[in-house]
């Protein structure tokens, strides 16, 4: 086979990879190639071994120069998800937390968690909590002191509504 058309034919196979992944993956390889087509080009009688030697050694080294450039500015929003969002928030004990007995859960940030406690001491129900780790699916979390109680549920977070009397009540 032709050196060129088999490079040629490399490099094309390299850039559709490309094309069609999201993150860059082949693109370090679709250089390497371009290299070795253009030794191709210029010596195609050489040595096979010259010219995949400078297939690796451009790719290898275009890999390393780029990689970590590419990594810190490739996808810069990145969004905190919904467990990394947790850590560190209080919570409120919803279900007594028991290690041995494998029960335990913790409402924080709007949504309900298994959790464990990290001295593996039991937490009753409505002890509020931080959250210090997540292992797993579950939250690893310790009891918090607070000068005032924490609601355990969110329907005890809302006001008693207005009735009519209430309001009659006022303007006597």
């Amino acid at each position: 086979m032709n050196p060129i058309i088999f490079w040629a034919v490399l490099l094309v196979i390299f850039l559709v990879l490309e094309a069609t992944t999201a993150g860059l993956t082949s693109i370090w390889f679709a250089l390497g190639a371009v290299g070795a087509l253009i030794s191709a080009a210029i010596a195609p009688e050489g040595p096979i071994w010259l010219r995949v030697l400078i297939f690796v050694v451009i790719s290898g080294l275009a890999l390393w120069l780029t990689r970590p450039f590419v990594r810190k500015h490739l996808n810069v929003k990145r969004t905190a998800t919904n467990a990394n969002r947790v850590l560190e928030m209080t919570g409120v004990v919803r279900e007594d937390i028991d290690n041995l007995a494998g029960k335990g859960v913790v409402f924080v940030g709007g949504k309900l968690w298994t959790a464990r406690a990290e001295d593996n001491q039991p937490i009753p129900a409505d002890t509020p909590v931080e959250i210090l780790r997540i292992e797993g699916v579950k939250l690893i979390v310790r009891p918090v002191e607070t000068a005032e109680p924490v609601p355990a549920s969110p329907e005890a977070e809302k006001p008693e509504p207005v009735t009519a009397s209430a309001t009659a009540d006022t303007n006597t």
